[in-house]
């Protein structure tokens, strides 16, 4: 495997970190207005969808204290990102479903990207890596949904977790490669979303064992 820049690698995670972390405090905070939860439980739950796997991570790969408790920059992303959800929540109420979807894809693209380079440039396996990626991308909709009192979307909801495992593949498969890491995030970013939409659109289903 090509050994890539390390800035440029620390670069992606952090860019994809900050941009998932953006989209999925937006998707919690839709997700608890549409559940009439008060302010409080809103930034409550917009702060663990979004930061909850970024958390997993790093507590999984030693990267202690957590990226996102490291300075300000994570949590005033949350804040303006929360903010902008409740500013917006008129706007959106048509179309919300959608708007889930789509946030909800994109942030799992994102942080099973971040997750997948960052457990790659601490020298884990492939299939460690993709792990981790995958955790990365699930764990915050996790503990949203046992907040909320639902059975996790990763153990019902078939093409999310695979979606996050299938694009976290093709970034390792892609670095093994000697493919570039921005070559390997995008392409392997895409490959989760567009399994995610798809997956929700076309209702498709892993095989049920009776």
């Amino acid at each position: 495997m090509k050994l890539q820049q390390p800035d440029l690698v620390d670069r992606i995670v952090l860019v994809a970190d900050l941009l998932g972390t953006a989209v999925f405090a937006a998707e919690g905070a839709l997700v608890a207005m549409a559940a009439r939860l008060d302010l409080l439980g809103i930034a409550v739950i917009a702060f663990v969808v979004a930061l909850g796997g970024g958390l997993l991570r790093d507590m999984l790969l030693g990267a202690t204290p957590p990226a996102a408790l490291r300075g300000n920059g994570y949590l005033l992303v949350v804040l303006v990102s929360t903010l902008g959800a409740v500013a917006l929540r008129s706007q959106l109420q048509g179309p919300m479903a959608g708007v889930l979807l789509v946030l909800d894809a994109g942030g799992l693209a994102l942080f099973a990207t971040a997750g997948t380079q960052k457990a790659l440039d601490a020298n884990l396996g492939a299939g460690a890596a993709a792990i981790i990626g995958t955790l990365t991308a699930t764990g915050g909709g996790a503990l949203r949904d046992v907040l909320l009192n639902h059975v996790p979307a990763v153990l019902r909801v078939d093409f999310y977790a695979t979606a996050a495992f299938a694009g976290a593949v093709v970034i390792t498969a892609a670095r093994r490669a000697g493919f570039s890491a921005r070559t390997g995030a995008v392409t392997g970013g895409m490959v989760c979303f567009l399994l995610r939409l798809l997956g929700a659109s076309l209702h498709w289903h892993l095989p049920v064992i009776n």
